[in-house]
């Protein structure tokens, strides 16, 4: 789908939209504020909706909502977060994107919304279960927009072309053994490749392996324990394959967009990654692999579950912000039905009955099926206050052992200490 008929679509839902913001109780049209200028919003710009996205909803908004102005900022996801902590004081921003893990911190510190009055009550079962995401403490804090797990792809053509069976792919020991007979045959340099970087994007993909492995992040007590059980198992994993020569040592400095990329250029077989990489693999703008590459959910691990890492984005209003109500008609346009159906390329809608809709399954049903079971078996990161710094935390004795600067015990017997510590300051 081109940017040109998304945009199109955008706008031509833009009534549909204002029919849903009217039926949440939200008048459409004018700012019922006295704040003058334009509402202020703070995107990310890596995974999840483009920035193309984004800025055809947006025009969208202005033609239902021609009295609300919007500015729009957009930040890597490594910059967010302090981006959001560093702007509070000020004021500077009046809707935010968060990543759900620090939804705590910020309720905590009074820095967004309680929005619970908002929510309707038919969206429990309209939604997919995802208001969870945005609770804290029994109440609401931001409008849930982008939702899922991490998504499992592999390159057919070179599976088939090394007598490797798609059936193999449905577990990690399959997957491990098609890496070791497509490095074997030459078929690829390196059969995997990651988004390992000391940044979220390795916690991600350790939180998935930890969860298929049968570790757990923390005990019932809330307690670190990620340096016991499965939790080993999955480090001693991902570090054999740097050391067999299966997963690329580019690899360590890699985000999700590069692991794109290398897919993308056949320069892999097999990869973990969001949504957005679906339809990116039929463009062939982009794509030199067209047709080869399937979507389809994370493998089973020894624990007898496939879990990915659930990755969430949701749209926050500051407590800086002086015009909740347009802050509010914004969020609630954004994260509409009818939005969020003009825009699936990308990533794939919060309501449960978008689904049947032909806009949504037309060009990635495969995306939509795969996304649809994948929710049924998924491992969130820890919701923690401090989570950002506990975060930094793992991931720099994560990498320490993938560098082999540690065996994989001591990288998590450090960061266990530290994780506790920093949990209860």
């Amino acid at each position: 789908m081109s940017l040109q008929r998304r945009e199109f679509l955008g706008l031509g839902v833009a009534a549909g939209t204002a029919a849903f913001l009217a039926a949440c109780g939200v008048p459409g049209g004018s700012s019922g504020s006295g704040a003058t200028g334009p509402l202020r919003a703070l995107f990310m710009k890596q995974a999840g909706y483009s920035e193309s996205d984004i800025n055809a909803m947006i025009g969208a908004f202005k033609a239902a909502y021609p009295k609300v102005p919007v500015e729009a900022t957009f930040v890597a996801y490594e910059a967010l977060h302090d981006k959001i902590v560093t702007s509070a004081a000020a004021g500077k921003f009046d809707v935010v994107l968060i990543d759900g893990q620090w939804l705590t911190e910020f309720a905590t510190k009074k820095m967004i919304i309680d929005v619970t009055s908002r929510f309707k009550p038919d969206w429990k079962t309209t939604m997919l279960p995802v208001e969870e995401i945005v609770r804290y403490q029994d109440r609401d804090y931001a409008m849930p927009w982008v939702v899922g797990g991490k998504l499992f792809y592999y390159n057919k053509k070179l599976l088939a072309d090394n007598g490797v069976a798609e059936t193999d792919m449905k577990t990690w020991d399959g997957v491990l053994a098609a890496a070791r007979t497509l490095k074997k045959k030459g078929a690829v340099k390196f059969p995997f490749v990651w988004s390992w970087a000391q940044a979220e994007c390795v916690i991600v993909d350790y939180g998935s392996l930890l969860a298929a492995f049968g570790g757990r992040w923390q005990d019932d007590q809330g307690k670190f324990v990620f340096n016991t059980g499965g939790g080993v198992t999955a480090l001693e994993w991902m570090k054999s394959t740097i050391d067999e020569g299966l997963t690329d040592p580019s690899s360590l400095k890699y985000i999700e967009d590069d692991v794109k990329r290398v897919l993308l250029q056949g320069q892999a077989a097999m990869v973990l990654n969001w949504d957005y990489v679906a339809s990116a693999a039929k463009d062939p703008q982009q794509s030199k692999v067209v047709g080869d590459i399937v979507v389809t959910t994370s493998p089973i691990g020894p624990s007898g579950a496939g879990p990915a890492c659930t990755g969430s984005s949701n749209l926050a209003i500051t407590t800086g912000c002086e015009r909740v109500d347009d802050a509010w008609n914004f969020v609630t346009f954004l994260a509409s039905p009818e939005q969020q159906e003009a825009h699936p390329d990308n990533i794939t809608p919060i309501w449960a009955g978008s689904y049947s809709k032909a806009s949504v399954l037309g060009d990635n049903p495969e995306l939509a099926k795969a996304h649809g079971e994948q929710l049924k078996s998924v491992t969130d990161r820890p919701k923690v206050n401090n989570y950002n710094a506990i975060s930094q935390v793992i991931q720099q004795q994560i990498q320490a052992a993938l560098y082999g600067q540690q065996s994989p015990q001591a990288a998590l017997d450090t960061a266990v200490e530290k994780a506790n510590e920093l949990a209860t300051a």
